[in-house]
């Protein structure tokens, strides 16, 4: 079980420990450059080619959906009450609760785990968590400022291209999939690597509140999952890439989009390395928990 819960985890970890140790040993990263290159092709090309390969029935995606728009909502609320609680602005702190890493750490996290099934339904809360983060978590965090450039994101014509592929069962071209496929694929260590270099950035005085809102940000998403699943009756399945989906730390991007609006990015950073540093120690025992009863 130790192996396995290692091999699902230490991709991440390596690829994140590569961004931290190339900032500290002194070379130069150019984040803004890269976060572009990384919300205007890559993530548009892991959407295509990560949902054009899906296969969901109608009712499980629907129900697997309903499930994210509740614990998502209901996530917003908790970080703002405790934006309330703790005196922060809740414009940082509410992005941060409402969109968790479903994306690079849920989705390879949900193949390891559950395997192809479990990936298709994490995909599902992807897609529809997506939606919301590249329209109204972009929105909150400043990073796009109006109407029209909410329409025109590259991340959301690619949802609006997917979802025909999505529901009728369509195939893209071959040179299309394979294109998609390849810009697609350098998305997720990319993100993962500036991860890293954004936890370089850190200053110690952000570490206090980031360790207890990180803490509060994965128990309150894993508590939040089982209650919404066990509420609408998921299959134990769902059920549980419903509570790893809602579980996980503070999105990278959310580090992203502060970084292009200039709205507190070492705050913001802060509570993806905390979050993401606990979601190694906590989450492995949620999988220990799940994994041998879906066996």
């Amino acid at each position: 079980m130790l192996a396995e819960l290692f091999a699902v985890l230490a991709p991440v970890l390596i690829a994140a420990g590569i961004g931290y140790g190339w900032v500290r040993s002194g070379h130069q990263y150019p984040t803004d450059f890269i976060a572009r290159l990384v919300l205007n092709i890559g993530t548009p090309c892991l959407v295509l080619s990560t949902l054009s390969r899906a296969e969901l029935e109608m009712s499980a995606f629907s129900q697997m959906a309903l499930a994210c728009v509740l614990v998502t909502s209901s996530m917003g609320l908790v970080g703002w009450l405790l934006s309330r609680l703790f005196g922060l602005d809740w414009k940082v702190l509410v992005p941060a609760y409402l969109f968790p890493n479903s994306g690079n750490m849920g989705l390879p996290m949900a193949l390891f785990a559950f395997g192809e099934s479990g990936l298709a339904l994490a995909v599902a809360f992807f897609l529809v968590l997506s939606v919301g983060h590249f329209s109204i978590g972009m929105l909150l965090s400043g990073a796009e400022g109006s109407l029209k450039g909410l329409l025109l994101n590259p991340i959301m014509i690619s949802l609006a291209l997917v979802l025909p592929v999505l529901f009728l069962d369509l195939e893209l071209p071959r040179w299309l999939a394979n294109t998609v496929d390849l810009l697609g694929g350098m998305t997720i260590p990319l993100m993962l690597i500036t991860l890293g270099v954004s936890l370089a950035s850190i200053r110690v005085q952000h570490l206090g509140n980031g360790l207890l809102l990180g803490l509060l940000r994965i128990l309150c998403g894993a508590a939040l999952g089982w209650l919404i699943g066990w509420a609408i009756c998921l299959q134990p399945l769902a059920h549980a890439v419903l509570v790893l989906q809602s579980s996980m730390p503070v999105a990278v991007f959310n580090y992203l989009f502060a970084v292009r609006a200039g709205r507190s990015p070492e705050q913001v950073a802060s509570l993806v390395l905390c979050s993401t540093l606990l979601a190694f120690a906590l989450i492995p025992l949620l999988l220990a928990w799940w994994m041998p009863a879906l066996r």
